[in-house]
């Protein structure tokens, strides 16, 4: 139940080794690394090409939909139920106090990032997102870890990134990934028994579109508030009763 985030942790705990090893020997601060230097454009390529497979991940895994109508229905009422909670900005609103809290508990000298820095930027990046929310549940849900396995690959390498420019704080986010993902996989994992395997394929295939949605997103070829759509994935769940 836990295989997922276990890998994942572990991926982003190696990444960070790794990329404090590149920050050791280069010596190179977040402000080393321009956009139009040769390591900014890599950084950038290689996301790009994450956010790739990243869509790869999303189309393959919203084929296991079964009833179309549960998934436009689930989209659509997800959309009205997050906007109006307007969950996106209370998500980026959490996130600014955690990093305001956090700012004034580590100092560092010399303009270079705080712990705090790295451990708030990598924890959003690696919480937030609906690889994280679908990857867990499916985890708990199924046992199949495949899409926390593709996320573990692309924080492994977004985690030697920002741990070569922002430093220790990268691998203390391990423990927070490790806590929140597991939370959700366990908690899926006791509801597991009491939902269908046609309500579990309706699940997935949702979750599997707003990864999609994210591999936009990273893309920058779309906005689209995807938390703000999460609420979907659990309509399947009241939909599948009725349909």
């Amino acid at each position: 139940m836990l295989t997922g985030t276990i890998i994942n942790t572990l991926a982003i705990v190696a990444g960070s080794l790794i990329g404090l090893a590149i920050q050791a020997v280069t010596k190179h601060s977040a402000d080393d690394v321009s956009a139009d230097s040769l390591g900014g454009r890599l950084q950038a390529l290689v996301m790009q090409g994450m956010a790739l497979c990243v869509l790869y991940i999303g189309i393959s895994g919203s084929l296991k939909g079964e009833n179309t109508l549960v998934i436009i229905i689930s989209i659509a009422l997800g959309a009205v139920i997050g906007e109006l909670l307007d969950l996106d900005a209370k998500m980026h609103a959490l996130g600014d106090w955690v990093q305001k809290k956090t700012a004034r508990l580590v100092h560092t000298d010399g303009g270079s990032p705080s712990v705090a820095d790295g451990f708030v930027t990598a924890s959003l990046l690696f919480c937030v997102g609906a690889m994280a929310i679908v990857g867990s549940l499916e985890n708990g849900l199924t046992g199949n870890y495949d899409t926390l396995k593709a996320k573990a690959v692309i924080d492994g390498i977004a985690a030697i990134v920002f741990a070569s420019s922002l430093g220790i704080g990268v691998l203390f986010s391990a423990a927070a990934i490790f806590l929140y993902q597991g939370t959700i996989s366990l908690a899926a994992g006791l509801l597991a028994p009491l939902l269908s395997d046609s309500v579990i394929a309706e699940m997935t295939c949702v979750g599997s579109l707003l990864i999609v949605a994210l591999g936009l997103n990273m893309l920058v070829a779309s906005k689209i508030k995807i938390m703000n759509l999460v609420p979907a994935i659990f309509l399947p769940i009241l939909l599948c009763l009725f349909m």
